[in-house]
């Protein structure tokens, strides 16, 4: 029984903290000025940008970030996966492919931006080799 509580309690735990990216402008947009947030929007190369995947594992997927960004940050994620079979909708590739002509012109990746509701750049970088509370210090110093 002990086991079974400990499992449920895990499985509640990692739900509960889950990241809940958005994937359109509007919703984020939305989203953000009905909580009061800024927008974090992510550029990646889900599938082959070794960058993008290092700031995934490193930073997004941590508890620490995620506990940061849900209190936060409303989080929008464009991919561009290269991948036949993690290509994404047609509808969801022209979104990223408008998010990229308005924000990332240049093409790099991965790109990190902070956003007002509004859709004004406040602060961009990109990966860094630094540590989770690092990084969160960075995004929020473009806040001012």
């Amino acid at each position: 029984m002990k086991k079974w509580t400990l499992i449920m309690a895990l499985l509640f735990t990692g739900i509960s903290t889950a990241q809940k990216w958005e994937s359109d402008w509007t919703a984020a947009a939305a989203l953000a000025k009905q909580n009061h947030q800024n927008v974090l929007l992510v550029f990646s190369g889900s599938d082959w940008c070794a960058p993008c995947i290092k700031l995934d594992k490193n930073i997004w997927q941590t508890s620490e970030f995620q506990q940061y960004a849900q209190d936060h940050w409303t989080m929008l994620k464009a991919d561009f996966p290269r991948k036949k079979a993690n290509q994404l909708p047609d509808d969801q590739k022209k979104r990223n492919a408008q998010l990229a002509e308005k924000y990332n012109k240049k093409g790099y990746f991965p790109l990190v931006l902070i956003l007002d509701p509004n859709g004004n750049i406040l602060g961009q970088t990109g990966f860094k080799n630094i540590s989770v509370k690092e990084y969160i210090a960075l995004l929020k110093s473009f806040e001012g």
